[in-house]
């Protein structure tokens, strides 16, 4: 499942985040790639143990917390501790998928994958190419969406970002693991929590309600690893 999640930061926050990173000192994007993926990655990344990293990080996923589109698309368990990078010059990441396992930096914890994220921190005015191409399974998607929005798709999916041949792209970039770690059941559970939520609204007899919304509860506490 590719899915966009809008205004995931309010303008406030891009700005204050915009601000902090156009001042913040950047190293090399290889530091944090695999061996294959440090073939194809030419960017700029804050170190994972940046002060700066870990207070916009935190605001991310406070964020995060209270978004219920996050919360219903990614029923998350754990979630890797967002990381920021930039592009700029001509800076690309070709194709590549990432780690099925994730370290946090400085614990013994370690992340399944299940789910990328990215959200964007620059609006598609402000610079030129920096798309995020996702391959799915109705071909090549291409994706850059304006600052504050967050798009959430299968760590599985091979991607790459398109060279930014004018201005700078930031981004947040982070892994998910969620409680459900098949993308198909975990879609299953999206719509249906979707049509439970429509339904809800607009049906005067709540019975249906509460008989669909009993399937939803049997198969995620079927499905569910926590």
């Amino acid at each position: 499942m590719l899915l966009p999640i809008p205004n995931v930061l309010t303008p406030a926050q891009v700005a204050e985040c915009r601000d902090v990173l156009n001042k913040a000192d950047w190293a090399d994007g290889r530091a944090t790639a695999g061996y294959q993926s440090a073939k194809v990655k030419n960017n700029r990344q804050l170190p994972e143990t940046h002060a700066t990293a870990r207070r916009l990080g935190d605001m991310i996923l406070a964020a995060l917390d209270r978004n219920p589109l996050f919360m219903s698309a990614a029923l998350p368990t754990k979630v890797v501790p967002p990381l920021f990078n930039r592009y700029e010059g001509g800076e690309t990441y070709g194709n590549h998928i990432d780690g099925a396992i994730r370290p946090i930096a400085g614990t013994p914890h370690r992340v399944r994958t299940d789910l990328s994220a990215t959200l964007f921190l620059t609006d598609p005015a402000d610079y030129d190419g920096g798309e995020l191409m996702i391959e799915d399974t109705f071909g090549t998607q291409r994706v850059k969406l304006k600052a504050g929005d967050m798009i959430l798709y299968p760590g599985t999916s091979l991607h790459r970002v398109e060279p930014v041949t004018r201005g700078v792209r930031l981004a947040a970039f982070f892994w998910i693991q969620s409680m459900i770690r098949d993308d198909g059941q975990r879609k299953m559970l999206f719509d249906l929590d979707t049509a439970i939520q429509q339904l809800a609204r607009t049906a005067p007899d709540q019975g249906p309600v509460m008989a669909v919304t009993n399937v939803y509860h049997n198969l995620l506490r079927q499905w569910a690893d926590t």
